[in-house]
């Protein structure tokens, strides 16, 4: 054990090159020194006072409350001898900043910490700006700020004279976020676009060990490869092929980078990446993964307004002209995300395994297809992004392997908003299930953890012509929603109104309600509690059956309701 609080630890940060430890610890607000912080806990918790008083925005984030405490930045040097390591020497490095530490990165000598730096501004708006932190002094300086932009992930070079970070314009009712990669010269706070005409979302992940170069993720077309970036022309080479790529780091000496690997084909995998030429080698793994119950397709078609649309198609094992699969539509949350990296929460081959072809289209605001691709559906999502979804299932309805009598459709978050937009648009699905879903635009903003994010988007324009709620009564579709208590991103309220909708707008028999309401008192956002998620899947797949079938739900282990 190199270290004990009573608090615990946040992150832990150290360097190659020395022996300097920066971690975050959560104190309290007004204290001074971790004695009196200690001290004060202990008092809260023989009171048994969990109460928050709150002077600013935001009071929780994703599914925990925020306060009493935020975060500190303490440094130490890490001490003893081998297989004995201590921490010595805690030091404050930022002193009580509120809730201003968002995130750091140390660097390689660990003389600097840059930091990512919330500001909070008038009428609940806050902006990130990175910050500059001398390990040795404390001293702090701003060398990345403006306001109409936001800065975060920063990455040092390796001689810690260099900053690359993403530089993101902050949106409008009119116009998306568009995020660039932005170099920052540390020693005088100069910083410039690189690559700023590249038509991607990048992420840096690492320098070249000479800094001519920053390797970068982005989504790109169903995928998130590794590009390299050359710092001097900004020129933009692709490394990787297919997959989307995550946790990349770079070898010692530059020649490999070492990231996961996966895609809707398989879960993760670690891969060795040559800098130079980009090939792939997969690494030995314990176990080798299973095969998938079927194959995965890409397709495409054209949106009303031309605009190429895609997405991946899931097909069961089996499938034929002779033998078409019924289909299943399932709609991406973010709505700024894409289709392109395993996911066990959202895992169509469970849909697969069970014969139902799924659909996984990325509609506009998608990533990966360019910045206008995303501009089209912005402040638009009952259009564009509707329509685009639509045309893609059209187009895969219209195959010879797929049954185009059957289909249903399922969301969740972004995807629940669709899933509600649809139900109140058309009565083509057999079935409708709706997880975590805005459903009323105007009561959503002030109540999710981030409102200031969103209201940035959210106009009353938007609002009224574009929340599901104002077209209740026309829902004709047998509906589940899913919902968990904790969801602070999209919090319960929006499920509860919308189950309130469908309750009381039926107006037959309550024993023929066809529609069912899932609750998790417990989960957030996502269902993340393994009996929880096989519940979830179990829950979906049986109302889906029983919709398609014209039958009454099967009785579903360990759940029941009056």
């Amino acid at each position: 054990m190199l270290a004990r609080r009573d608090g615990g630890w946040g992150d832990v940060l150290t360097s190659p090159e020395s022996d300097t430890v920066v971690v975050g610890v959560l104190m309290h607000a007004g204290v001074d020194g971790e004695e009196a912080d200690a001290e004060l806990r202990e008092k809260r918790t023989k009171k048994k006072i969990n109460a928050i008083l709150h002077s600013g925005h935001p009071v929780r984030y994703w599914d925990h409350d925020l306060g009493p405490e935020s975060t500190r930045l303490k440094v130490a040097s890490l001490g003893g001898t081998e297989g004995e390591r201590t921490l010595e020497d805690l030091r404050d490095l930022t002193g009580d900043v509120g809730r201003a530490v968002r995130g750091a990165t140390l660097s390689r000598d660990g003389r600097s910490l840059a930091v990512e730096w919330g500001v909070a501004g008038s009428r609940g708006e806050t902006t990130t700006q990175l910050e500059l932190i001398d390990v040795a002094s404390g001293q702090r300086r701003t060398v990345a700020v403006d306001p109409g932009y936001e800065f975060g992930s920063p990455v040092f070079s390796d001689d810690s004279r260099t900053l690359v970070c993403v530089r993101s314009a902050r949106s409008t009712a009119e116009r998306a976020p568009r995020p660039t990669l932005w170099i920052i010269d540390v020693a005088s706070g100069h910083g410039r676009p690189l690559a700023e005409d590249w038509d991607r979302w990048p992420s840096p992940v690492a320098f070249s060990p000479d800094g001519s170069t920053v390797y970068a993720l982005a989504d790109e077309d169903g995928a998130c490869p590794v590009f390299a970036v050359d710092v001097a022309s900004g020129d933009v080479r692709r490394l990787t092929g297919d997959g989307a790529h995550s946790s990349v780091v770079r070898s010692p000496d530059g020649s490999r980078l070492y990231a996961l690997r996966t895609s809707y084909a398989h879960p993760g995998e670690v891969v060795a990446i040559d800098a130079a030429s980009g090939a792939t080698v997969v690494l030995p793994s314990p176990v080798e993964y299973p095969e998938v119950p079927g194959r995965l397709e890409r397709v495409e078609t054209a949106a009303s307004d031309g605009t190429r649309v895609a997405g991946w198609l899931v097909l069961p094992e089996g499938t034929s002209a002779k033998q078409p699969a019924e289909l299943t539509l399932w709609v991406h949350g973010g709505p700024l995300n894409s289709w392109n990296a395993w996911s066990w929460r959202w895992c169509p081959w469970l849909l697969a395994s069970r014969g139902q072809a799924v659909l996984l289209p990325d509609p506009a605001l998608s990533t990966g297809y360019g910045q206008s691709f995303i501009q089209r559906g912005w402040g638009r999502w009952g259009a564009e992004p509707f329509t685009d979804v639509m045309a893609l299932t059209d187009a895969v309805e219209a195959r010879d392997d797929i049954r185009d009598d059957s289909t249903v459709m399922m969301g969740g978050s972004f995807g629940g908003y669709m899933a509600n937009w649809i139900a109140t648009q058309t009565g083509r699905f057999k079935a409708i299930v709706s997880h975590a879903s805005l459903w009323n635009l105007t009561s959503f903003g002030p109540t999710t953890d981030a409102p200031w994010y969103w209201s940035r988007e959210m106009s009353p324009e938007m609002m009224r012509a574009y929340s599901p709620h104002q077209f209740a009564e026309q829902i004709v579709t047998p509906m589940l929603v899913i919902h968990g208590d904790k969801d602070y991103r999209v919090p319960i309220g929006e499920g509860l109104a919308l189950w309130w909708a469908l309750v009381s707008n039926h107006d037959g028999d309550p024993a023929d309600l066809p529609h069912r309401f899932l609750y998790f008192p417990d989960e957030n956002h996502w269902i993340l509690t393994p009996q929880h998620a096989k519940l979830w899947y179990e829950t979906v797949l049986e109302f889906v059956a029983a919709r398609r079938e014209d039958r009454p739900m099967t009785p579903i282990d360990l759940l029941s309701a009056p």
